[in-house]
């Protein structure tokens, strides 16, 4: 029987088991009792275990074996970190699709003459404070009263007064 098209079968060996050499020889002591060959008695002694430990690890092996024959999901397995991955870059495409659409509107209210449209309010946190020229600081304090600066020219609005 071949496989079919466009599928390629994993070339499995019995050279490609891994594991540990006392891994190894329990399951061989394990698959020559299930063959028949052995006694579970005889299996135990070759393997180094008592006959109640060899029950346990048998039982063990059948369960994983099982386990292991569970039919796989189709498709790529996707594990919490890359799922945290994918959440995270779908949340940047809709935080710039969000940019974009704000501007359109704000594109829109411009090019229809609606009153313009608050940008939406950051979230709290430190406050930069604007800076201000220093022109505007110079003018401010001129026009205090009582300053000191009260005796040096007037500032062009005070004139026109």
């Amino acid at each position: 029987m071949t496989a079919p098209r466009g599928r390629a079968r994993p070339k499995v060996t019995f050279r490609s088991l891994t594991g540990s050499a006392a891994a190894r020889k329990l399951a061989t002591a394990v698959l020559e009792v299930l063959a028949g060959v052995s006694t579970p008695a005889e299996a135990g002694r070759a393997a180094g275990v008592s006959l109640p430990r060899y029950y346990a690890l048998e039982a063990r092996a059948l369960q994983a074996m099982v386990t292991g024959l569970e039919p796989r999901p189709k498709g790529r397995n996707r594990t919490a970190e890359s799922q945290a991955l994918a959440l995270s870059k779908e949340n940047q495409r809709l935080q710039r699709e969000v940019g974009r659409l704000q501007a359109l509107v704000r594109a829109a209210h411009r090019a229809s003459g609606l009153t313009e449209v608050k940008a939406a309010k950051k979230p709290p946190g430190k406050r930069r404070r604007r800076a201000r020229p220093r022109a505007i600081k110079a003018v401010a304090v001129l026009r205090r009263p009582g300053s000191s600066a009260d005796d040096g020219p007037a500032s062009p609005a005070s004139e026109e007064a």
